[in-house]
């Protein structure tokens, strides 16, 4: 299938970012809400993108570091955050370039869902957290795939693509569904404890015009799936 290049689409991805339902309004306030009291600690944000979870966060006073596997994305983020800025290219699928212990958080926004094996990307993010730190990660909710692939098996994990629609551009997204049981599996195995599961209401501040119009609950709709997890 082919792979999703961020690198092909950066800008029209990062304006659409800030101001669309799914993200803007959604899983960014998600994380942010999730995240909590970050004042002083060290986070690591992994596929950063353009940087709008690292500056949500800074914000709140974390020291935010962040790497992403598109150089595009990474140098908007640099205009975002500053040259000074503690980011850089780096591939997920690769050892992490940072020292054991060196974070309180990680945080993975819509990330894990582009691999196939989590084994080592999971071990990576435990070696880089404090024994307590926390990983919070937001996914593809499972039921996505058996709504897009009606003839799918649920309990497999599979790869599949979906359209979606960037400031007036179709892009091809390629990830790959887990059945619940198999992603709370990789996290234990990895040495995490789930502390929350969330699949939570969109942000109260969503603009009338974005909100849902063909659904029972607008403030509520199976998107992603959230989780909290610390390190044992």
């Amino acid at each position: 299938m082919p792979k999703t290049d961020y690198d092909e689409f950066a800008e029209v991805y990062s304006a659409d970012n800030e101001v669309n339902l799914l993200n803007g309004y959604y899983e960014r306030p998600a994380m942010v809400s999730l995240a909590g009291d970050v004042d002083g600690r060290r986070i690591l944000d992994v596929g950063c993108g353009s940087g709008p979870l690292s500056a949500a966060l800074r914000d709140k006073g974390a020291i935010v570091s962040g790497f992403d596997l598109s150089a595009a994305m990474i140098e908007l983020a640099r205009r975002r955050l500053g040259e000074d800025a503690d980011l850089t290219v780096a591939d997920l699928a690769k050892p992490l370039p940072y020292d054991d212990a060196a974070f309180d958080d990680v945080v993975a926004s819509l990330v894990l869902h582009y691999l196939e094996d989590w084994t080592e990307p999971l071990a990576e993010f435990r070696r880089v957290l404090k024994p307590g730190g926390r990983l919070i990660l937001s996914l593809n909710h499972p039921i996505v795939y058996t709504a897009l692939n009606p003839d799918g098996e649920y309990f497999d994990v599979a790869e599949f693509t979906f359209d979606a629609e960037h400031a007036g551009r179709t892009v091809v997204y390629s990830i790959w569904h887990r059945p619940l049981q198999a992603m709370s599996d990789a996290f234990t195995a990895a040495g995490f404890r789930i502390s929350v599961i969330s699949e939570p209401p969109i942000s109260a501040d969503t603009p009338a015009e974005l909100r849902p119009k063909d659904v029972e609950h607008p403030a509520r709709f199976i998107s992603f799936i959230f989780f909290v997890l610390e390190a044992c």
